[in-house]
């Protein structure tokens, strides 16, 4: 994978773009994702890959992440949370009619956990779950140095299995999904009903921190929730780490430590959970896009 590709990592918020040659990015750009629909974020795109390949024309693979499901051919983008207009989109069609050349998609978490296989904090291993704890959880499975999709493209979806039923309803309609429990979004909102006032991730851990019993529950259940997550999928998947990464994951030891607890009290006398720290942070997204263009 040494020939230079260039990687999309398209947000809610903002559009980061990178050259990566011989394991390096360079040249990374970020700008505003327009909120003018889904035509004006490709050709956002498009404008940002060409001003690229006029500065790297080496650089001939292109490689685009995106939040959300993807067709099983990985040419249109189902929706994206949080981008205005994403809605069934041709993604791979449209960029390609813009820049007159081939386009990989890739769902972001699986771009992310591509990149933290090889070149972050799975480095050398044959199998990793990356999970990404931030406003949802997603996660991507890497085995043999390849993203593992499932039959229907789904595989991955650690967000969504069920681990409170007949708890809170996610995004997608199921109650007691794990982004439903513990994700960012759910600390929040436990934290600011528990506290009866605005609560954000971040303050519902330090008041943890100092003590607070009503804190302390909220951030606990949510942490055992994916130490219990993790401790299934080892039994299943039987994975040599697990990396985790996302904003709720930037609370640092107390995090760890809590979610590591839980998963080895829930995997019991099978293998031992390993859990690190994502280590590219938020140029995973635009490295594992890259990656992708690279495998095809």
């Amino acid at each position: 994978m040494n020939q230079a590709s260039i990687g999309v990592d398209v947000g809610g918020t903002k559009i980061a773009t990178g050259v990566l040659r011989a394991g390096e990015l360079h040249d990374r750009h970020v700008q505003p994702t327009p909120e003018t629909g889904w035509e004006g974020v490709l050709d956002a795109v498009a404008a940002q890959v060409r001003e690229l390949q006029g500065r790297h024309p080496d650089a001939t693979l292109v490689g685009v992440g995106v939040p959300g499901p993807l067709s099983s051919d990985r040419t249109r983008v189902k929706f994206a949370p949080n981008i205005y207009g994403f809605i069934d989109v041709p993604l791979v069609d449209g960029l390609r009619d813009r820049l007159a050349q081939r386009v990989v998609l890739e769902n972001d978490a699986k771009a992310a956990a591509l990149a933290e296989a090889y070149l972050g904090a799975a480095r050398g291993t044959e199998s990793s779950v990356y999970v990404t704890v931030s406003t949802g959880i997603g996660s991507g499975i890497v085995l043999g140095g390849k993203i593992w999709r499932g039959r229907h493209g789904i595989a991955g979806e650690i967000g969504h299995i069920t681990v409170m039923p007949g708890g809170p309803v996610s995004g997608a309609g199921l109650d007691g999904a794990l982004e439903a429990v513990a994700s960012g979004t759910a600390i929040a909102r436990d934290a600011s009903y528990a506290l009866n006032r605005d609560v954000s991730t971040a303050e519902a851990f330090a008041l943890a921190a100092q003590g607070h019993p009503a804190a302390r529950r909220v951030v606990n259940q949510a942490m055992k929730a994916i130490g219990v997550a993790l401790a299934d999928l080892q039994k299943i998947l039987d994975p040599e780490v697990f990396v985790i990464g996302g904003g709720v994951a930037s609370v640092g030891d107390p995090f760890f430590q809590g979610v590591q607890a839980a998963a080895d009290e829930y995997a019991g006398p099978f293998a031992p959970v390993t859990i690190r720290r994502a280590q590219l942070g938020t140029d995973a997204g635009v490295i594992g896009a890259a990656l992708a263009a690279q495998q095809g």
